[in-house]
């Protein structure tokens, strides 16, 4: 076995490649860009190696720059992660060359299953369902409607060198194939230097459903059944879970088998992922083949009880696989959310900046018989910096049934504290709640069908409400006591809490009495409806863990005027605790509205000014570009909602701006 272990990768990842590697004896070395001088994988490694600025193009994938590491420390293996340099076939071929051992597949498999026209012909070949369509190189748009038509419509345009969905569209008919074939080998040509076009079916009603292999150096190769990834928002996936609700045994084993085909028809070792579009009636189709360790990789191991980073590096030390096909079951269910650093409520635009509170939730068992699990990179002070993918965490659940993994990702989101910074924990909160969700009706389309507008909070249902205004209701009464007996108080004029409130949230107001006693309160609403509430939160405490009817309610709590502000399953509240008295005079009070902020273009997410586009003075058409932002990788063209004459501009190109900064103001 290997004594040391080179990562070439940060964040999350080396931390989780780190923790199988120190299991099993085994020494690390990290690297890191200036950017992650104090990051959490350079602290957990044994050794550390700076490699260059920020830019990843000018440290995490220089080739030569992580050669020179590996000869620095002595490594004598390498395990890349995900991204940068995981499926680089040169990469791959450089540590071959150098006698140091890739942890990861043969470079040839790399290369065959990098092109997407390649690994479609090499999968059909292995005998692998494929989606009916053209493999070869399309000459022009006249040859592109003529496939098109054969094939049927609609039909998938896509580029061979793509990813991230670029250089994809899809056409409905003969003028759209055209017009897409174009568009695509422009996009293909200026994003990947490689304008080769293909086109295939179009699914209809998709799901992403992957199988995750595994195979060793003596021809074995095992499937360990699959992820349902179809919760993605831009082809980026959110929300993973291990098995699929929607396969049934027979087609989980024909996708296992025709995976591990492709995989021995490329000579393919250590893990890796194959990847299908299911359609409603369950017939699946080959999408690509991911030489790595794939992002959601957690859930797998939640169901199997196998560390696939373990046996990664079990393979790549040429070790056999300990077990076989049959050994392989499925033990309960596992959900997985990405904690993203974007704002949900400015579609999902990217947030940077200090993590002034991150507390998840307690790894390990729970006391419903659950696991919670969070894969993290980051730590409560650390940056969130603007060169790297947005991912922060990946909050990982296991219960006995796909119902408990749901309500134990529930309880644990609405545990996971973090503060500094937007992020989606309300989204996923949202989607753990959504009828779709739960009755597991999902298709890739799920999100933009569901959020067309984007997401503006949880509207929580009238049973919801109650469980919370009894539970402020119960904490407000707690604070009221704790002032009540504050010293140097006159003679005479000792203060008496009331049972009498009324609780305003969400629009709606419940009247309700308290009836305390040394283990809770009872809450009862003017409708006759009561609710016992337990807990031992005392003022001050950020999170409140109750009990609500019986049933566990977690709630973010922040101090207001009169109340708190809570946060729970996706919503963010005003709650208001009033005596009947104060309610009715609260109710006598003038909205306070919004400032009006229609005459300034403000910057909607901490970032770079790249460019100004108009100058002062100059009037502008609706729709015209004004500014551009670049965050985590993403250019944002802001552009004018309306016509107008641009009166002040505050800022030029290389400026550093925060969320809400102001670009420019309009006469």
């Amino acid at each position: 076995m290997f004594k040391k272990i080179l990562i070439a990768n940060r964040g999350e990842i080396a931390c989780r490649v780190i923790k199988s590697a120190r299991k099993m004896g085994i020494k690390t070395v990290a690297v890191y860009s200036d950017a992650d001088a104090q990051a959490l994988h350079v602290k957990m490694a044994d050794e550390a190696v700076h490699i260059g600025p920020p830019p990843a193009n000018q440290s995490y994938i220089v080739i030569d720059k992580i050669m020179a590491a590996i000869k620095a420390t002595g490594a004598e293996a390498v395990h890349p992660g995900y991204g940068f340099l995981s499926e680089r076939r040169d990469f791959a071929a450089a540590l071959e060359a150098a006698g140091v051992i890739f942890v990861g597949p043969p470079s040839p498999a790399i290369e065959a299953m990098g092109d997407k026209i390649t690994s479609k012909k090499l999968a059909k070949e292995a005998g692998v369902s494929t989606v009916p369509g053209y493999m070869g190189l399309i000459a022009d748009a006249d040859e592109a409607v003529k496939i098109s038509n054969e094939i049927g419509y609609p039909v998938m345009i896509k580029a061979s060198a793509g990813g991230g969905g670029k250089g994809m569209r899809i056409a409905w008919n003969e003028a759209e194939a055209r017009e897409g074939f174009q568009s695509s080998k422009n996009e293909a040509a200026a994003s990947f230097g490689d304008d080769r076009i293909f086109i295939e079916k179009f699914v209809t009603q998709p799901r992403h459903i992957e199988i995750q292999v595994l195979a060793d150096q003596h021809g074995n190769c095992v499937y360990l059944n699959e992820r349902e990834c179809s919760i993605q928002r831009r082809n980026q996936k959110v929300i993973e879970e291990a098995p699929s609700p929607f396969l049934d045994p027979a087609t989980r084993k024909a996708m296992g088998e025709q995976a591990c085909a492709l995989a021995k028809a490329v000579g393919y070792t250590s893990a890796g992922t194959v990847e299908f579009i299911v359609d409603g009636d369950r017939n699946f189709y080959f999408l690509e083949m991911n030489t790595r360790l794939q992002v959601e990789h957690p859930v797998t191991e939640l169901i199997t009880g196998i560390d696939l980073v373990e046996m990664m590096i079990r393979v790549a030390a040429g070790e056999p696989l300990p077990f076989k096909q049959e050994d392989i079951g499925i033990n309960g269910w596992a959900m997985e959310s990405r904690l993203y650093a974007e704002d949900p409520y400015r579609n999902f635009l990217p947030s940077i900046g200090r993590l002034t509170k991150y507390k998840p939730p307690v790894e390990g068992p729970t006391a419903s018989g659950g696991i919670v699990r969070n894969d993290t990179g980051v730590y409560e002070g650390g940056e969130i910096s603007m060169y790297y993918d947005p991912m922060i965490a990946k909050l990982c659940t296991w219960g006995p049934t796909r119902e408990a993994a749901i309500e134990e990702m529930r309880l644990a989101l609405d545990t996971f504290e973090v503060e500094g910074i937007g992020h989606n924990l309300p989204f996923c909160a949202a989607v753990m709640d959504h009828d779709r969700f739960v009755e597991g009706n999902i298709t890739t389309a799920f999100i933009a069908e569901e959020y067309p507008e984007g997401f503006q909070g949880v509207t929580l249902d009238e049973e919801m409400l109650k469980r919370v205004a009894a539970a402020t209701a119960a904490m407000n009464r707690v604070a009221e006591i704790r002032r009540t007996k504050i010293s140097g108080t006159l003679g005479n004029h000792e203060r008496r809490v009331g049972d009498d409130w009324v609780v305003s949230l969400q629009g709606e107001s419940f009247p309700l009495k308290i009836a305390a006693d040394k283990a809770g309160s009872t809450v009862t609403f003017a409708d006759g409806m009561s609710l016992r509430v337990e807990s031992d939160w005392t003022p001050g405490k950020s999170l409140a863990k109750l009990s609500v009817g019986g049933e566990p309610l977690v709630l973010k709590v922040g101090k207001i005027p009169m109340g708190f502000r809570i946060r729970v399953r996706g919503a963010d509240l005003k709650v208001h605790v009033r005596t009947p008295r104060q309610h009715d005079l609260a109710l006598l009070m003038p909205e306070k509205l919004p400032p009006d902020t229609s005459k300034f273009l403000l910057c909607p997410m901490p970032g770079l000014i790249v460019k100004i586009s108009v100058e002062e003075g100059q009037e502008v058409q609706e729709g015209q570009a004004l500014a551009t932002v670049e965050a985590m990788k993403m250019e944002n063209i802001l552009k004018a909602e309306r016509k107008g004459v641009v009166k002040k501009i505050n800022c030029a190109a290389g400026a550093s701006l925060k969320v809400d900064d102001i670009i420019m103001e309009f006469e």
